[in-house]
């Protein structure tokens, strides 16, 4: 992948985040307003009285103004998840990476260099770009003669190096939503508790009886807030450890096949 390639991708990868908030934002605004606000899930049908009985829709809505925030956060976890998910099944390239690098093996060892190349670009993968770039150094310095032995060596790590530099950002790119949200999601539920306990204790403490309404829309407020807050931070930290796992036994495959090239190049300068 070519620096220009890879600023283009970082450009789409910026669009494509601000779109899915501003989406997910926008959805959560309508289904908190037309679908759990609906008259019909209220008695009376009045949004301001008391949900149905056993109706969810109704209950979410009493959370407040907060519900949506906190839907948006969820949303983006779920879209940055499925995103990061395709992304990472693109980047692994065609069929096993184990199989590709043993038949990577196999050609260098018979010294078929443009073959190797040829299987790289079948492989269509991260990992196959890295050895692509390698295998082109490969090919040019097996006919260098100014340089030395741990020259070339040191020429070829190199160009793993600034292939892998450039194929590592793509792998970890929309990564911090997940490292933000994890925290972030309980605080804003956290701050939707506070309010409706406000809410609830201002109702008991007005003079005679307490507006059993408005003492238990702030406990509603209170526990909601709480549940979405709570519910949105573990899928946040799930996702976050799930596809950093993943990343770095990619990462580690990367390694791991182009030290494994770099040592059957330097055997193959022994011959």
């Amino acid at each position: 992948m070519s620096k220009q390639g890879s600023s283009f991708k970082d450009v789409l990868q910026s669009i494509f985040a601000t779109s899915a908030i501003l989406i997910a934002f926008l959805l959560s605004v309508y289904l908190y307003i037309q679908v759990m606000g609906n008259p019909a899930n209220f008695e009376g049908g009045n949004p301001e009285g008391q949900p149905l009985a056993g109706n969810y829709l109704g209950i979410i809505y009493k959370g407040g103004f907060i519900v949506p925030l906190l839907m948006t956060c969820v949303m983006v976890v779920i879209i940055m998840a499925i995103e990061r998910w395709i992304t990472l099944t693109r980047v692994k390239g065609r069929g096993r990476l184990n199989v590709f690098v043993r038949k990577l093996q196999t050609l260098l060892a018979e010294d078929k260099i443009e073959e190797a190349i040829e299987e790289c670009d079948r492989q269509k993968g991260s990992l196959a770009n890295v050895m692509k770039a390698g295998l082109i150094r490969w090919r040019e310095l097996q006919n260098d003669k100014t340089l030395m032995k741990d020259q070339k060596i040191l020429s070829i790590q190199k160009a793993f190096e600034e292939a892998t530099a450039l194929e590592l950002p793509m792998l970890s790119k929309n990564m911090v939503f997940f490292a933000t949200l994890a925290p972030g999601t309980v605080l804003i539920g956290l701050s939707g508790t506070v309010l409706g306990m406000i809410r609830a204790f201002a109702a008991l403490a007005r003079a005679g009886a307490p507006d059993a309404i408005a003492l238990s829309t702030g406990i509603s407020e209170a526990l909601i807030n709480t549940v979405f807050g709570i519910a949105g931070s573990v899928l946040a930290l799930f996702a976050y450890n799930f596809f950093s796992n993943k990343i770095d036994n990619f990462t580690f495959k990367i390694d791991e096949a182009g030290f494994s090239l770099v040592q059957t190049f330097a055997a193959s300068l022994k011959s």
